[in-house]
């Protein structure tokens, strides 16, 4: 089975190349989804959130909300820190889940599967991937997309782009690259990928 490690930073319309590459018959890690069934689940990273960040981050039924922690991570300064400690906690929960569905759906026979990673090399998340890819998109595209989104400003907006890595960036560190600024076409660029990565296309695609 062949790995595709998916990133991109917020704004690049990651989430619609999911909903395509899910459309070809591809095993789909959501990592964000594994988060957040991590904050629910696992005792051992809330309480190791609690010790960094503290209790404001949880309900009265003592469960992490997620808008709390990440206005704990991003509003005021040294949010970069904040950033990097949420990852340092998080990401080695996250990974030993990954590599667990990895096993599944290679039991399952899928000829392919991708792992959608926001902080794929950040993460090291690309080393669990044979092929790596990046969704990219105009700056000022991935501005306006995050704003209306999640109803922030434009500055709020551009610090968490900037905590990110820039397309610049990803198109060093990636074997691929899936333009999604609206001029080339997204499936075209799949098809393209998957083909040269050796994964079986789903009948009539």
């Amino acid at each position: 089975m062949v790995v595709i490690g998916l990133c991109g930073s917020s704004g690049s319309g990651k989430g619609y190349v999911c909903e395509r590459l899910g459309s070809y018959g591809i095993a789909f890690i959501d990592t964000d989804k594994v988060y957040r069934e991590i904050l629910e689940s696992s005792i051992s990273c809330k309480n190791e959130l609690v010790g960094f960040f503290g209790s404001d981050i949880l309900d009265s039924e003592g469960r992490v909300v997620r808008s709390q922690l990440a206005k704990s991570v991003f509003e005021g300064e040294n949010h970069e820190k904040r950033l990097d400690m949420l990852n340092t906690i998080t990401h080695k929960y996250i990974k030993e889940k990954t590599k667990e569905l990895i096993e599944k759906y290679k039991q399952e026979g899928y000829s392919g599967a991708f792992i959608d990673a926001p902080v794929l090399f950040e993460s090291e998340f690309d080393k669990l991937c044979n092929v790596t890819a990046c969704v990219t998109a105009p700056y000022e595209i991935k501005i306006k997309r995050i704003m209306a989104r999640d109803s922030i400003s434009y500055e709020k907006a551009e610090a968490r782009l900037k905590s990110q890595l820039p397309d610049e960036k990803l198109r060093q560190l990636c074997d691929y690259e899936i333009d999604n600024s609206g001029t080339l076409d997204i499936d075209e660029q799949i098809k393209s990928i998957l083909k040269d990565a050796g994964i079986e296309l789903k009948q009539g695609n």
